[in-house]
């Protein structure tokens, strides 16, 4: 899940809709033989709307993530959970994704961003 905020993800669903609009407009370009500078500028669009919809993913798991953060549950992590961050964080630079519900380190929202930048 993107996010827990319906409002964010019906941001960012709008957001990959409106991209699809644009890359609909470019294959028709393309079908129909409109000129180079046409289609590059559609297709530039598409790219754009497409980094938009990506960062704002990207920002969205970051907010939850820090807001999540702001309120531990004890005052001080004890060792074993600095360990276990540590172990998340070089998973994590091996493996950039993973599948399921489970929350996002800070390693791997990184490297999201970059894959992105």
């Amino acid at each position: 899940m993107i996010s827990d905020d319906p409002q964010a993800v019906r941001r960012i669903v709008n957001r990959l809709r409106r991209a699809r609009g644009q890359l609909d407009g470019v294959i028709s370009a393309i079908e129909n033989e409109a000129p180079c500078r046409d289609v590059v500028t559609q297709l530039s669009a598409v790219t754009s709307a497409l980094d938009r919809a990506g960062f704002a993913i990207i920002s969205t798991a970051m907010r939850e993530c820090l807001s999540e953060d702001a309120t531990p549950s004890d005052e001080e992590s004890s060792g074993a959970e600095v360990a276990e961050a540590s172990n998340d964080a070089s998973s994590a630079q091996e493996s950039p994704t993973r599948t399921g519900d489970a929350k996002l380190t800070t390693a791997e929202l990184e490297k999201l961003f970059l894959m992105l930048a």
